[in-house]
């Protein structure tokens, strides 16, 4: 099965690429935007998915600064 794993800054943490592109998007003229937040998309396929949680908590994510969540596309 297919199974894909968003994986973003929590609330409060500082996120150096989100700043970036927002302060971009007025250059290229976006106007409007307020916040921007850059994850991970992490796309894998598995036999079973009862261990994605603890994959994630391991090495997909840093569960310090880092927030996740995963669903089955396939």
């Amino acid at each position: 099965m297919r199974i894909r794993v968003l994986v973003r800054p929590k609330a409060g943490i500082l996120d150096p690429q989100g700043e970036a592109v927002k302060n971009a998007l007025p250059a290229l003229g976006f106007e409007g935007v307020h916040t921007v937040h850059v994850g991970r998309l992490v796309e894998m396929e598995v036999e079973r998915s009862d261990e994605v949680d603890a994959m994630c908590r391991r090495l997909l994510s840093n569960p310090t600064i880092e927030e996740y969540e995963w669903e089955v596309v396939g």
